[in-house]
């Protein structure tokens, strides 16, 4: 049920989230697909599959694509509408779209107490650390320097976008590092997209308790990476929890606490 009241001039603000998703997926510009990613397509603009995010985009600031961009927005939005408190957080965020979506959905709703908290590395994906996480063996993401987007070049994004303020928290350093440090004591969206089993499991494994009741978890290469779904399973059998994987699209599915 929800219990937060709607702003009055809120239609003009959901179109205003309606051309970000757009600009922030390349859609607005028709982007082209990035040569060199481990999915070939043809580089010219194919909306089908920038909607599902199967291609890396030449300039736009997110991969995720449309349905899984506008998914962690109504996430987002449920939350705030229901009164679940906590903040976001994004573990893996490439050029940072997503995050900055997120920002933009908290300005849309006047929320000030809630911050977007922005995970990553910012030097692309650690090598597979085989002998501790075996799922991750054949792993040869670290090797694409494409992923390996600097923190200041994410934060320029944020700032062109007109999203960087003092609600956005950046945490640089490997998950296995930093999750134990993530400066929120209560979350109310977790969206993992971090690849491999060690950048899903240590995510989970630090964040999960800090989700509050009704809270919701995104996991966006379930379907796609092997070792990213193994994780989500063992941890599910590590804490003898069973809740209803709801799918996105042919990669991403999410979850909510109860």
């Amino acid at each position: 049920m929800y219990t937060r009241p709607v702003p009055e001039d809120f239609a003009a603000r959901r179109e205003q989230l309606d051309q970000l998703e757009l600009t922030l997926t390349g859609f607005a510009n028709r982007d082209p697909s990035l040569p060199g990613g481990p999915i070939q397509f043809d580089p010219t603009f194919r909306p089908d599959v920038r909607n599902l995010g199967l291609d890396w985009p030449k300039s736009a600031l997110t991969m995720v694509g449309r349905k899984r961009l506008h998914n962690f927005r109504r996430l987002i939005e449920r939350v705030i509408r229901s009164e679940i408190p906590g903040d976001i957080i994004e573990t893996g965020v490439w050029r940072g779209g997503a995050s900055i979506l997120a920002r933009a959905v908290l300005k849309a709703w006047d929320v000030t107490d809630r911050r977007v908290i922005v995970a990553d590395s910012f030097q692309g994906l650690p090598p597979p650390n085989v002998e501790l996480w075996p799922a991750d063996i054949g792993s040869d993401l670290h090797d694409y320097p494409d992923l390996a987007v600097s923190l200041e070049q994410v934060q320029a994004n944020f700032r062109e976008m007109g999203m960087l303020d003092e609600q956005v928290v950046f945490l640089k350093g490997w998950f296995r590092d930093t999750m134990p440090l993530v400066p929120s004591t209560q979350l109310a969206v977790i969206r993992l997209d971090g690849d491999m089993y060690e950048s899903t499991i240590d995510p989970l494994n630090h964040l999960y308790d800090r989700l509050s009741p009704g809270g919701w978890v995104i996991v966006d290469d379930y379907h796609m990476i092997p070792a990213c779904k193994a994780a989500v399973h063992d941890f599910f059998n590590a804490r003898g929890i069973n809740p209803g994987l709801r799918p996105i699209d042919l990669c991403g599915v999410f979850f909510r606490k109860g």
